[in-house]
């Protein structure tokens, strides 16, 4: 075996984060250790203190660095730590010989953190600080879990949860597996997770392997369509957004009366037009959906006639309804770059409920627009001329 050979098995593999991430990730650490330090040397004094503290340096690890690893969860934070102190502080107290008891405490720690789910690494040192510690750690007894585990757990999670909301990208606590469809109220999964790997198939692969993967299955899954977008983007070139999109575009702005816009909608047979501002920067969508839901149909006039009475102009310089699209129009928009692939819309116009996606430049002015049909025909002729 070579050097390269045996290194692979030795180091890890790179981490793939871009440098201004790593800088983010270790400023908000170093922000949350001092804040950690500063409040708990208001309730904690002697030796008990730098102890806790360098437990939570390793906690501060995933919190800050890995804050989607199912290790870094609150559950896990909490039950890991507080768990594993409970058991040193009892092996300490029921087991003379130090080492038997550092022994039994790490590796009973980590078997009731599995079974409660709570696993994380930094529980280890938790259990480890009681057996270790001197006699005025000991005299803590019990007390320990409060003050400074306690102070030292509940002040690292506050922070975590403010830096990791503050910070671009992040989401703390992750969200577990599967997220509910908010809109349509029902349990089917979305689109795009109806075909490939499922929650089944991964939760199998796990049990079958038999070895704890640092992971949720959630990002594992999002990892998996990511990957296979980029295949994509591989296989069938770049198709962008530009290539596809519809160029001669219908709009209306903010002070457009109903019923002219309704007009437009049926003389083009559109189901959405873009509101846009005087730049021709775009301020919202109006569909054929405002419309309606926005129409008194609790009256017994006929659909026709109520649909009437709403878009036409009130006469007069005072009304009780709408009057111009801004009023009735949907906002905020989600909209994407002309440069962008558009294996990038799959996900906007299918987990996202999207219809008709508006197309800005550089300089986010409207320069075209996408519907589903344009994306199944862009997708269709990809596969047929590759």
């Amino acid at each position: 075996m070579n050097i390269d050979t045996i290194s692979s098995y030795i180091i890890s593999e790179p981490s793939r984060l871009s440098l201004g991430e790593k800088i983010r990730t270790s400023l908000a650490a170093f922000i949350a250790m001092l804040a950690v330090g500063l409040i708990s040397s208001h309730f904690v004094e002697g030796y008990g203190l730098p102890l806790m503290i360098a437990s939570m340096g390793a906690s501060a690890v995933l919190l800050f660095a890995a804050p989607n690893s199912p290790m870094a969860q609150p559950w896990p934070v909490i039950g890991g730590h507080f768990i594993s102190v409970t058991i040193g502080i009892t092996c300490a107290r029921y087991i003379p010989n130090i080492w038997v008891g550092a022994a039994v405490a790490a590796s009973l720690a980590i078997f009731v953190m599995h079974m409660t789910h709570s696993l994380h690494p930094p529980g280890g040192a938790s259990a480890l600080i009681p057996v270790l510690g001197n006699s005025y750690v000991h005299a803590y007894g019990y007390h320990f879990i409060l003050a400074p585990v306690g102070i030292n757990v509940i002040s690292i999670l506050s922070m975590a949860v403010l830096f990791n909301y503050l910070m671009p990208g992040h989401r703390y606590p992750a969200r577990p597996y599967p997220a509910p469809d908010d809109k349509h109220k029902h349990n089917d999964p979305a689109p795009l997770d109806r075909f490939g790997l499922d929650h089944d198939d991964l939760h199998r692969a796990l049990q079958e392997l038999d070895i704890y993967l640092d992971v949720s299955e959630e990002d594992l899954n999002r990892v998996y369509r990511m990957a296979n977008m980029n295949a994509y983007r591989r296989k069938m070139g770049e198709i962008t957004c530009a290539d596809i999109m519809s160029r001669d575009l219908v709009t209306a702005e903010f002070g457009t009366e109903l019923e002219e816009a309704w007009a437009q909608l049926r003389y083009h047979k559109f189901k959405a037009l873009p509101v846009i501002d005087p730049a021709r920067r775009v301020i919202g969508m109006l569909t054929l959906v405002d419309f309606l839901k926005r129409a008194d149909l609790k009256t017994y006039d006929s659909f026709e006639d109520k649909l009437l009475k709403f878009i036409r102009r009130t006469p007069g310089i005072s009304s009780d309804k709408p009057e111009v699209v801004g009023q009735i129009m949907a906002t905020p928009i989600v909209t994407v770059e002309e440069s962008m692939h558009i294996a990038e819309l799959v996900p906007l116009l299918s987990n996202r409920n999207l219809h008709h996606i508006p197309v800005v430049n550089a300089e986010r002015r409207l320069v075209g627009m996408i519907t589903q049909s344009d994306l199944i025909a862009a997708l269709y002729a990809g596969q047929v001329t590759h």
